[in-house]
Parts: structure tokens; C-alpha cells; sequence
């Protein structure tokens, strides 16, 4: 088997491991102190931020490099308990109603004890509502029905349940023989063990950084203020390996590394941007430069937090971005090999 196969393999396990970790955006705890011990066992020293993000140096000197990743996801939390027992919700992050419905979800109580339960239409059975294919997908026509014998809303408080749980949903993770990686929050624990096998590249000496390199897992991308603060003061670049968006007249594919000229925040850095596709075609790397028309990444946020940094964005493809996501191990593979050539040029 090829080094780089052993890498990408180690890529895919850190993704699978990663989806199965409960993570919307404010409850990450699990998937932070994860992190924390898979990277203290490369023999890195990783620190928390005081916002519970992941950040490790991994070695270097010169030109200092972050390279971020989120492993917080969609989610949601209760508004309210219904009168007939069952609950309200409220989303965390921007989702389509539809693309939850019939989801079953985790309820994380504020005193620990969990509670499963689905997403359902207030008219969930077609056999005697006559509007259930037309009735909008939203807040008010959406509710969680719990896997509890409660009637009323006594009830489901009587059990700890209250308004402010969050709620996480099922990630449904497959990995096909085909190479298929099929779960919610590809966006971007896809990324986030692409970075892990970075760093166990370099943790193995198969790799020797040519500049200095963090790593940075954060916690509030889907939120929008993720990578707002906790940069190292020396950075000079940051680059955010997040989900290459796919779908449209976008050329990036479930095969291929991203690389992002432009999305809603505005143009990525000119010089970053030409030196990753110049990376791609010199290493004949597969890869798509496209615009995301409706995006926004973690270094946005570093840039409007006034850090004076310049940025790059790139990602393997991700299909049915938001919903129940899917992208293959090639596109694993190429994000993690230009990563590993940009590091080292």
C-alpha cells in the first residue's frame, strides 16, 4: 500500500469516528476532548481556547500557517414543550425543514441524561390529513415526537426535559465498498480528519513542514463566529479546509479537492488562491476552482474579527450540502495531498 493510502485510510477512520460524536454548534465537548486525545497521542501538545476550540502547532519556523477546520454541525434546541407533550424546536445553524423531517434526534439535557426521539409534521400521517405533501416544511409545522408515554406537557418536564436542551441529530454514517462516505456534517468533519491525518503525516516524519503550522478544530462555524478569535498573534495565512460545494453550473465533484476563488464574503486572497492551483496542476492533483455563491468559512470571520491575515479556502466535495451529505474517498485523498505539497513548498 501506498504512504498515501495509509493516510487517506487514516483520514476516512478519523471521519467515521468523528460523525458518530454528537456536535451542534455550543455542544462539542465530546468531539473536542476526542481530538485532544487523538492528537496528544501523535505526541503533539494541543491546547483548548477558552471557546473550546482545538489548536496544535504541529512544527515549523518560518511564514506561520493555520489551517482550520470545524467540528461543530447543524443542529437544533428546544423552544418549548408543546401541550400535547411533544416539542418545539429552534434550529442551530441553516438548514431546510424538509431536510430533517423523519430524522431521529439525541435530546442532550441540561443535567446529562439523553432522550431520543424524530422529527415529524404535525400531520404526520397521510392516511387522514389530506395536506401533508403541501404543508411547509418549518418551525411551526415541524415537532419532535420523544420515544416516551407522555400525553401532556407535565409529563415530558416531569422526565428533565426543558427548553434549552440541545438536540443533535442522527448522523446515519455509511461507508460504502465503493469508497462512499454517506453521513450528516461531511460539513466539516470531513475536513477535520483530513487535518488529523496531517498532522499524523507529520507526526510519522513523512512529512517535514518547509513553514510553520497550526492546526485549528473550532467550535461555532455554523453560527458564524468560529475562528473569531483564538488565532496564534504570528499568523501570517489561514487557510479553512471546509466542504467543496457541489451542485449547479460548480465544476467541483465528489472526487476532486476544491479550491474556493469567491463565495457570499467576497474574493479569497489572489496570491493564495494561484499558489493552490499552481500546487494542483504541478503535482497533477484533480481538482475544481469554483465560486460558492451562498458560503461563508471560518477565516471570514477571523477577517471581520480584524485579524490582518491573508485567507484561502479549500475542500473535498461534498454533495446535498446541509442535508444527509456524501463525498468519496478520492476527494479524501486529493485535499489531504495538496495540503501536504502546500505545506512543504
Amino acid at each position: 500500500m501506498k504512504k498515501t493510502d495509509h493516510y487517506t485510510d487514516y483520514a476516512v477512520k478519523s471521519i467515521l469516528a468523528l460523525c458518530k460524536i454528537h456536535s451542534p454548534s455550543g455542544y462539542t465537548m465530546e468531539a473536542t476532548e476526542f481530538l485532544m486525545s487523538e492528537i496528544s497521542a501523535m505526541g503533539f501538545a494541543p491546547k483548548k481556547t477558552r471557546k473550546n476550540a482545538v489548536i496544535c502547532e504541529l512544527g515549523g519556523k518560518v511564514r506561520p500557517l493555520v489551517l482550520a477546520a470545524h467540528i461543530d454541525t447543524l443542529g437544533a434546541m428546544i423552544r418549548s414543550i408543546k401541550g400535547n407533550g411533544r416539542i418545539r424546536f429552534t434550529p442551530i445553524g441553516g438548514y431546510a425543514g424538509g431536510f430533517v423531517e423523519n430524522e431521529n434526534v439525541t435530546i442532550h439535557t441540561r443535567k446529562g441524561k439523553k432522550f431520543t426521539g424524530t422529527i415529524h409534521l404535525i400531520n404526520a400521517a397521510a392516511h387522514t390529513f389530506k395536506n401533508t405533501a403541501t404543508m411547509e416544511r418549518n418551525e411551526e409545522n415541524l415537532e419532535i415526537v420523544i420515544d416516551e408515554i407522555v400525553s401532556n406537557e407535565k409529563e415530558t418536564i416531569k422526565l428533565g426535559i426543558s427548553p434549552g436542551d440541545f438536540i443533535s441529530f442522527d448522523p446515519r454514517t455509511v461507508y460504502t465498498k465503493s469508497g462512499f462516505i454517506k453521513s450528516r456534517f461531511l460539513d466539516d468533519k470531513a475536513s477535520a480528519g483530513i487535518l488529523m491525518a496531517l498532522a499524523k503525516a507529520i507526526a510519522d516524519k513523512e512529512i517535514k513542514p518547509s513553514r510553520k503550522v497550526y492546526v485549528m478544530f473550532t467550535n461555532y462555524e455554523e453560527v458564524g463566529h468560529g475562528a473569531s478569535s483564538g488565532i496564534p498573534t504570528d499568523t501570517e495565512e489561514m487557510i479553512s479546509v471546509d466542504m467543496g460545494a457541489v451542485g449547479d453550473d460548480l465544476k467541483t465533484d465528489e472526487y476532486k479537492v476544491s479550491i474556493c476563488a469567491k463565495d457570499s464574503g467576497g474574493p479569497y486572497d489572489y496570491e493564495i488562491t494561484n499558489k493552490l492551483v499552481e500546487i494542483a496542476n504541478k503535482a497533477k492533483i484533480d481538482y475544481a476552482l469554483d465560486i460558492y455563491p451562498y458560503y461563508g468559512s471560518d477565516v471570514e470571520a477571523t477577517l471581520r474579527a480584524g485579524y490582518d491575515i491573508k485567507h484561502g479556502l479549500i475542500g473535498p466535495g461534498v454533495f446535498a450540502s446541509h442535508s444527509y451529505e456524501r463525498t468519496h474517498k478520492k476527494a479524501i485523498k486529493q485535499t489531504l495531498e495538496l495540503l501536504k505539497q502546500y505545506i512543504s513548498n
